[in-house]
C-alpha cells in the first residue's frame, strides 16, 4: 500500500506540492497525470526516498519514506524520468551489478533471464548500453526496476522513446504486473491511460484536482477533456 498524507514540498519560495493526500492499494494501476511542472516527478521522488517532503508523511507497505527509506527502496521498483544508466556496461553486466545491490544471490541469474525476456531485450542482450537506441535503453531501465520482484512499481514516463509496437508490449507488461502489484506511473499519453489504468490522479500546480476510477463516472467526458478542463490556467 502507498499512503500519502498532506505532503507538501517547497523549493525555496516555490511550492512544488501543496497538501497532497491519497492512497493506493495492491492491484491498482494508477496513472499520475498533470502538465509539465505540476509536481508529478517530485511526488515520485519523495515516495522513492530521493527527496524529503517539507511537510506531511508518506509510507510504502507500512515503511515511512523518510525514517525507513532503505526498507522502502527494497520493496519499490523505480524507473525515473531520465533513466540513468551506465553506458559502458553490457546489459547483463549492468543487471548483475544492480542485482548485487539487491542481494539476489543465487536467484540473480534466473531473474536476469526473466526480465530480459519480459522487457523484450533478448536480441540486444549482448550489447553495451551505449550502443542501444533510446527505446531499448528505456527497456533496460524497466528491466532493472523489475529485477528484485518489487511489490510496488513507480514508473516516470515508462514508454518515452519507444516505437508503437514497443509501446503496446510495455503497456501489456504493465497491465500484467499490475494484477499482483501496485503500479503508479506518469504519462502524457491519454490513450495509455485508457489502455492500462484503473484509476487516475490529476495534479495541477502541486495540488490534486481529480482522483477518479476508470472507466470514469463522468458521463461522456473523455479523460483528455477532463484533463484540459482541470489543468487550464
Amino acid at each position: 500500500m502507498i499512503s500519502v498524507e498532506n505532503i507538501s514540498k517547497n523549493y525555496g519560495l516555490q511550492k512544488a506540492l501543496n497538501n497532497v493526500s491519497f492512497s493506493v492499494q495492491r492491484g491498482e494501476i494508477v496513472g499520475l497525470l498533470g502538465p509539465n511542472g505540476a509536481g508529478k516527478s517530485t511526488l515520485m521522488k519523495i515516495l522513492t526516498g530521493y527527496l524529503s517532503p517539507t511537510a506531511g508523511a508518506a509510507s510504502v507497505n507500512g515503511f515511512d519514506v523518510v525514517q525507513q527509506s532503505l526498507e522502502v527502496r527494497r520493496v519499490i521498483g523505480y524507473l525515473p524520468e531520465n533513466n540513468p544508466l551506465y553506458n559502458d556496461m553490457y546489459i547483463k553486466e549492468y543487471l548483475q551489478f544492480m542485482g548485487g545491490l539487491h542481494n539476489l544471490g543465487n536467484k540473480l541469474k534466473k531473474r536476469i533471464e526473466e526480465v530480459i525476456e519480459s522487457t523484450g531485450i533478448t536480441a540486444e542482450q549482448h550489447k553495451k548500453i551505449g550502443q542501444l537506441s533510446k527505446g531499448y535503453r528505456q527497456r533496460v531501465g524497466l528491466a532493472q526496476a523489475l529485477l528484485h520482484e518489487p511489490s510496488v512499481l513507480i514508473l516516470d514516463e515508462p514508454t518515452t522513446g519507444l516505437d508503437p509496437n514497443q509501446i503496446l508490449e510495455i503497456r501489456q507488461l504493465i497491465t500484467d504486473l499490475g494484477r499482483e502489484r501496485i503500479v503508479l506511473f506518469s504519462t502524457h499519453i491519454m490513450q495509455e491511460v485508457e489502455a492500462v489504468c484503473n484509476r487516475i490522479i490529476i495534479i495541477n500546480q502541486g495540488e490534486i484536482v481529480a482522483d477518479t476510477p476508470l472507466p470514469q463516472p463522468t458521463g461522456n467526458t473523455s479523460i483528455e477533456e477532463l484533463f484540459h478542463r482541470l489543468t487550464k490556467k
